[in-house]
């Protein structure tokens, strides 16, 4: 059998990237997927002067794409065996739900849902046939807490946390774990080359023109306070060599503590709250 084989998705930079070499340098066969390969450089980059080249393969993957999905169920199959999934591909769409072609939440459902579906579906066969295996879905503290302007994103992770859940329910009697690791504000691109704002919302006549200043003022203000994201990479790592684990993860600055607040408080104070720190964040950037 040889070394355990982990497949990461959306492996270019951010979370894939990191969790790549953490894997590795955890002594995993890695295939790490990227729609582009040509945007691995940097991830081979950092393996050899970690060391661990040898254990990372980089191979194509749009997880949009049915005929790409087809080539990652060929290899598999090549291979054998899959010990380790972890879904990260994805991106965060932005706008105001007035101002948002339903396409774009389509588009938003592909990625960061459908496709990661069908990679799962993809992989399940093997995990059943084996009697193990560990899959981890990237979600995200969005999964958990909604917030103005990030309808799309949000309703992506919300969906897949749902999803987990049945899949959990389903797999445990075949001996595959699956977990949710849901971040809060890291120090990755999601939020400037990985965020797409519609258009509409980005224009001066827009009504929700000054809402979105104050979404985007607010999340550049806090970036100093964005965690280091090889913590979720650790993390991703921990979890992947349990033989148990529980559903969900949430890590992050203050992360928990806004999950139990939103989960305790009556809807009323959390909207409140919300509005109040949207506001307070306006009158400060000015």
């Amino acid at each position: 059998m040889g070394n355990q084989i982990a497949i990461v998705t959306g492996s270019s930079s951010g979370f894939g990237l990191l969790t790549s070499l953490e894997l590795a340098n955890r002594g995993f066969r890695v295939i790490a997927t990227m729609r582009n390969p040509q945007k691995g450089t940097e991830l081979t980059k950092k393996a050899k002067e970690l060391g661990i080249d040898r254990n990372i393969e980089i191979h194509e993957l749009d997880v949009t794409s049915e005929a790409s999905i087809q080539g990652l169920k060929r290899l598999l199959e090549s291979l054998g065996q899959v010990d380790v999934l972890v879904n990260n591909a994805g991106y965060a769409g932005a706008g105001f739900v007035e101002e948002i072609p339903v396409n774009e939440y389509r588009k938003q459902f592909e990625t960061n849902l459908f496709g990661l579906i069908a990679v799962t579906q993809v992989v399940l066969p093997l995990m059943r046939e084996q009697g193990n295996g560990n899959i981890i879905n990237i979600s995200s503290i969005s999964g958990r807490i909604g917030f103005p302007g990030m309808s799309p994103y949000v309703a992506s992770k919300y969906a897949l946390e749902g999803w987990s859940e049945c899949l959990r329910l389903e797999m445990k009697p075949f001996g595959i774990q699956v977990a949710l690791v849901e971040p809060g504000s890291y120090q990755t691109n999601i939020w400037t080359t990985g965020k797409q704002v519609t258009e509409k919302s980005q224009l001066e006549n827009s009504p929700y023109y000054e809402t979105m200043r104050n979404i985007e003022g607010y999340l550049l203000k806090n970036e100093s306070g964005y965690g280091d994201p090889q913590e979720v990479a650790s993390l991703i790592g921990e979890i992947s060599q349990q033989k148990e684990t529980t559903l969900r993860h949430p890590v992050g600055k203050r992360v928990k503590l806004s999950i139990r607040l939103k989960n305790f408080l009556p809807w009323t104070t959390w909207e409140k709250i919300t509005v109040k720190t949207l506001k307070s964040n306006s009158s400060k950037t000015e």
